[in-house]
């Protein structure tokens, strides 16, 4: 791991991620097919409540969320940020959409990242377009399991 990297961090949870390195390459070579370089990206696992907690003193939020992105980014070519994943949701939205748990997992990575690349998800076009990028992207870790 460089000094510029992708880390991962658990705070309230017992879950544990696998594939770890393999990840990494999957999320910069996100990034550089979007023409950014990685930086200090570090995702977050964490409760529900930890989250939460995020989402009320930081955003004025009180309710619960998937994802949390903070873009530390101050320099245009590099992706710097902290991405919070509340593992809690992930596990429940992977019912309801019927995916495994590191499927949804994966998209909440991508998904945050997307954001701090640039796309949107406001409107039915951005969010159509979000959707297909991550599907993308996806598709490009499937490969990288196999």
């Amino acid at each position: 791991m460089g000094l510029r990297d992708i880390h991962f961090f658990f705070e309230e949870t017992d879950f544990s991620l696998k594939r770890r390195q393999t990840l990494r390459e999957w999320l910069k070579d996100c990034c550089i097919n979007e023409a950014r370089k990685p930086g200090f990206i570090n995702y977050i696992f964490c409760s529900d409540e930890y989250l939460l907690n995020i989402n009320k003193q930081y955003l004025d939020h009180h309710y619960y969320t998937d994802i949390i992105t903070f873009d530390q980014s101050d320099r245009p070519v590099f992706v710097d940020a902290d991405l919070f994943i509340s593992v809690d949701r992930a596990k429940d939205q992977a019912k309801d959409f019927e995916v495994s748990f590191s499927e949804e997992i994966h998209r909440l990575m991508v998904h945050g990242l997307l954001h701090l690349l640039g796309y949107d998800d406001k409107s039915s076009a951005d969010k159509q377009l979000m959707t297909k990028k991550e599907d993308y992207y996806l598709s490009l870790l499937a490969e990288k399991i196999k």
